[in-house]
């Protein structure tokens, strides 16, 4: 059924119903626009170029050390990867996790693969620390402040982003 909305009250052309939203070609997210900007060298955040995609600094580092892993090419979700190049984003995925572990001193870190607000592979990777504030130590990362994060920032980060893109690709 086609709604007041679905078309311009100007226009008098009937398209007929609206695709299935299966069918439909998802229009690009925040991921790819982020992809399209660091193939063109144009992210500030990127610690290093992987096998799999991209390791980036999140914005803001809501917990400091806070990163991601984007995928290139960008794909739908984790199971749209043929099984080599999973493999591939699941090792880039561990390594940084490895490299945070090493450089934050975190007990563990916290992995989440969700793609339901932005519907494309991404990784976020949280350091997680024994020293937490006690409102926020079980807490899961969404729980946290975001707007009073620090947004990411050169002169801020920028030491530690470049000591993690070492140590990442000292694990190739």
């Amino acid at each position: 059924m086609r709604t007041a909305c679905a078309r311009s009250s100007a226009s008098t052309l009937d398209t007929g119903p609206p695709a299935e939203p299966h069918l439909s070609t998802p229009p690009p997210t925040v991921i790819h626009q982020r992809v399209a900007a660091l193939q063109a060298g144009a992210d500030p955040t990127v610690v290093l170029r992987l096998a799999s995609g991209w390791a980036v600094l999140g914005d803001p580092q809501v917990i400091a050390g806070y990163c991601l892993l984007l995928p290139d090419p960008v794909v739908p979700h984790l199971n749209a990867l043929a099984s080599a190049a999973r493999a591939a984003f699941l090792e880039d995925m561990a390594a940084l996790g490895d490299a945070l572990l090493e450089l934050t001193g975190a007990v563990r870190i916290n992995y989440a693969v969700f793609g339901n607000v932005e519907p494309a592979l991404h990784a976020h990777l949280f350091p997680r620390r024994a020293d937490e504030p006690p409102a926020v130590v079980h807490a899961q990362p969404w729980a946290w402040d975001w707007r009073a994060a620090p947004r990411f920032d050169p002169a801020r980060h920028g030491a530690f982003q470049q000591a993690l893109g070492r140590a990442l690709a000292a694990r190739r």
